[in-house]
């Protein structure tokens, strides 16, 4: 039987994980352990802040809704209950939208649930 040679596959495993650590700064991309080690925590990184970024969406929504609320005279919390009280099917990424786009709009929206 003929010997088996690895060449092809593992340089071509190489070369993935060098491509892959392009842009990072000396060993980090030239050197093969070094390189290793950074992609796989770059890659544990991106997997965690894909969670991380919906969580400070979230929280940019709210500080905006806030600040809205408070120009008009109510805190987030208050105007988040009125706005569940009368059934505003707007979420907090449309509202904030709007506080910050449409302040008539919302003007009338903060009009419409403090009179319920």
């Amino acid at each position: 039987m003929a010997k088996v040679k690895w060449a092809v596959a593992s340089r071509r495993r190489r070369k993935r994980l060098l491509k892959q650590a392009k842009g990072y700064r000396g060993a980090r991309r030239l050197h093969l352990l070094k390189a290793k080690e950074t992609v796989m925590r770059a890659k544990a990184y991106s997997t965690r802040d894909r969670k991380v970024k919906k969580r400070e969406f979230r929280n940019w929504w709210v500080i905006r809704i806030n600040a809205a609320a408070r120009a008009r005279g109510l805190t987030y919390g208050r105007f988040m209950a009125a706005c569940k009280k009368a059934n505003v099917a707007l979420n907090r990424k449309q509202l904030a939208e709007l506080a910050v786009t449409d302040q008539g709009a919302f003007d009338q929206l903060v009009s419409q649930v403090t009179t319920n």
